[in-house]
């Protein structure tokens, strides 16, 4: 299983930002109508989205082969207290959510297993392999951010903007990470939504050497020659996603949810032989699932 799971921005499709449904304006969903008037829907009552996606990701951070894995996804808010857990990430909100269109202050903990290069079987190229099995980093930390609602197509739609830093306590590669993060969503109707998202990672020295270094000793079992990397900005990254409500509506019911990424590795981590020769820069990533909101 790869570190990459799911873009954490791509859940936003999951759960509708609840105070667009007090608009008895929206466009009609496909259906023709909305069968349950604005007026009825407790906008402030706790809401969990859980589901399932098939995931089509990198063998490793910076391969060029790619495979299918399942993962599991949860958003939701309760009391005000907003949480998400994309496939290998959760994280929780622990500034309560304000009701209506106002500015939404975040901050609150981080928590990520990292299982890049973990299973061997589950890579492609014989000289990655050949470069050893990683052992599993715990990766916890903490994320602060800003958000508002009703800011470009409608009093709906959310802009937020947020920086976590995370440090592996595992010992496995023993740095942090930050990462800076926009994220946009907007609804379309009682049915559809929409989203975009961009980040960008900055890693330091120790991830950089664990994953993207060659000691002497893999240059012998690999043939690719030594390489120290020194840590920077990994990469940045763009993305979106959408959701269409098959029973019900977007506060409640099945949805389908899908949606992509594409990552652009950089520096030291872009030009190591572990991207640059037997991978690629360029890193996809592909969502397609189900889910449920409660």
């Amino acid at each position: 299983m790869s570190r990459l799971l799911i873009a954490p921005a791509a859940l936003l499709a999951l759960l509708s930002t609840p105070a667009f449904a007090q608009d008895t304006q929206l466009p009609p969903a496909d259906t023709g109508a909305v069968t349950q008037p604005a007026a009825d829907i407790d906008l402030d009552r706790d809401t969990v989205t859980a589901g399932v996606v098939a995931v089509y990701l990198p063998d490793y951070e910076g391969s060029n082969h790619y495979r299918w894995t399942g993962a599991p996804a949860a958003i939701g808010s309760v009391k005000g207290f907003a949480f998400t857990l994309a496939g290998n990430r959760v994280s929780v909100d622990l500034i309560p959510n304000p009701p209506g269109p106002k500015w939404d202050i975040q901050a609150g903990p981080i928590a990520l297993v990292n299982f890049n290069r973990t299973t061997l079987s589950q890579i492609d190229d014989p000289r990655i392999r050949a470069l050893g099995k990683l052992d599993t980093a715990i990766e916890l930390g903490g994320y602060v951010g800003i958000g508002k609602t009703g800011v470009i197509t409608s009093p709906y739609d959310k802009l937020s903007v947020s920086v976590s830093y995370r440090h592996d306590v595992s010992g496995v590669h023993d740095a942090g990470i930050w990462q800076p993060t926009v994220n946009y969503f907007t609804p379309l109707s009682l049915k559809a939504a929409v989203g975009l998202f961009a980040s960008a990672e900055r890693a330091e020295r120790g991830y950089a050497q664990t994953y993207f270094g060659i000691t002497p000793a893999q240059s012998v079992a690999s043939g690719f020659t030594t390489y120290s990397p020194r840590g920077g900005w990994k990469n940045w990254g763009v993305g979106a996603l959408g959701t269409y409500s098959l029973t019900g509506n977007l506060l409640h019911g099945v949805k389908l949810v899908a949606g992509g990424t594409y990552r652009r590795m950089l520096n030291d981590f872009g030009n190591s032989p572990v991207t640059r020769i037997a991978g690629s820069k360029n890193q996809w990533l592909g969502a397609v699932g189900l889910a449920y909101t409660f």
